[in-house]
């Protein structure tokens, strides 16, 4: 099996620098204030998670966001109060995004083996269409969930996730097709790693094999495969 995809732009060994700390310094100027307000804190965001996904937290720079944004480090600091709190701020925009989609799937409407089917689906379509999140996700493990751990947010965002998933598991107990005695955090977390492999292994896994793992068809494929292993082991 091969190793994980390594994030090569990620060094930890750096030192902290003061933009990982600088306070929020008063008000940004006039002429970053108003009615834009919103679209730049946004635009900010989406900026930042591209940069933190593709160089990580040490290596993206403050100083380049601002660039790429237009804006001043001074908007960002005032937004964010430091390059730590607009990182975390990435994290809990990341996760808000996926729960948020997924809290519109109406599993409810739908019969228990058809509703894990659906979650499955949207789960490896989610994560195969936003390979950013897989890297900071893949990011922040290399820094043993730090920052993660410092957000309130994120682990109340997850919670509605898991009781989604236990609803439906608990329905199919009930209807008997499902088989009982599995714990929803595992089978939450097998469901997450049969999708997550696909993208965060692609790139060396496509090398070692000879195949390539981003076309159409092999997704297409993968995704069937990851709905097919998951019923089969729930179903009863």
């Amino acid at each position: 099996m091969s190793k994980p995809a390594s994030i090569s732009s990620v060094a930890r060994s750096q030192p902290a620098t003061a933009e990982r700390t600088a306070p929020r310094r008063g008000r940004p100027p006039a002429s970053e204030r108003g009615p834009d307000a919103d679209h730049t804190r946004q635009n900010i965001l989406e900026v930042a998670t591209r940069e933190f996904a593709d160089k990580g937290f040490s290596g993206a720079r403050i100083d380049e966001i601002a660039a790429l944004t237009q804006t001043s480090k001074r908007m960002i600091y005032y937004y964010f109060n430091s390059k730590e709190g607009l990182y975390i701020a990435v994290l809990e925009h990341a996760y808000q995004r996926i729960r948020h989609i997924e809290s519109e799937l109406h599993l409810e409407d739908l019969a228990p083996e058809d509703a894990l089917r659906r979650l499955v689906e949207f789960t490896f379509d989610y994560q195969v269409g936003n390979p950013e999140f897989i890297r900071l996700v893949m990011n922040e493990n290399m820094h043993s969930g730090e920052f993660l751990a410092q957000s309130s947010l994120i682990q109340q965002l997850n919670t509605p996730a898991i009781l989604g998933l236990s609803q439906v598991y608990e329905r199919g107990c009930k209807a008997g097709v499902f088989r009982t005695g599995l714990d929803p955090i595992d089978l939450h977390m097998s469901i997450s790693a049969l999708c997550f492999f696909t993208v965060s292994n692609r790139h060396t896994f496509s090398l070692i094999f000879k195949r390539d793992l981003g076309s159409p068809a092999t997704q297409a494929l993968r995704r069937a495969n990851i709905v097919d292993m998951i019923v089969r082991y729930v179903r009863a």
